[in-house]
């Protein structure tokens, strides 16, 4: 027997998902964005200090230096809790295969801690970070790309021979 608030839940849900679980996506792709957004500007902050810090003038600047060599690791550092929040969201709502968000969170943490205790780098843990997140960015797309599509109208056959029937000269009223 279903209640009143299980059949209000059937008619607001767009094809199985509720309107929060939707809310919560659509926050967790804004999250996906602001990661992207410090990305870029870990690409740009390397290539302008790096730029800045090779030139001869500047070359004892050790402020250039750090700047160079330890902003864009933090900026990249700082997207890891907001791709590990989206592969949750991502694993919860099913929006991706569970075994893909599994393995590039579980492979880019690998690689992370293992060159931190290991090989005492860190950047290629934090480059496997940055393609986590553009995944991430193509599983959300996918997703309200499926929404978008499934919410059009349906042509059916019914509709066409109405449209036919109203448009053949015999049939129209004098």
């Amino acid at each position: 027997m279903t209640t009143v608030s299980d059949q209000s839940l059937k008619n607001n849900s767009r094809h199985g998902f509720a309107p929060l679980a939707i809310a919560r996506i659509k926050g967790a792709q804004r999250a996906n964005k602001i990661a992207i957004y410090l990305i870029y500007a870990a690409i740009i902050a390397f290539m302008v200090f790096g730029t800045i810090a090779s030139i001869k003038a500047f070359h004892d600047n050790q402020l250039l230096y750090r700047l160079f060599f330890n902003l864009p690791y933090a900026l990249i550092a700082l997207t890891i809790p907001l791709t590990l929040y989206d592969a949750f969201i991502i694993y919860r709502y099913r929006l991706n295969q569970s075994s893909m968000v599994i393995m590039t969170i579980g492979v880019s943490s690998i690689i992370l801690i293992g060159g931190l205790l290991f090989a005492d780098t860190a950047w290629l843990g934090l480059a496997s970070w940055l393609g986590v997140a553009f995944l991430f960015k193509v599983s959300f797309k996918r997703f309200f790309n499926f929404l978008e599509v499934a919410d059009l109208p349906d042509t059916d056959e019914k509709t066409d021979e109405k449209q036919e029937t109203t448009t053949d000269p015999e049939n129209t009223p004098l």
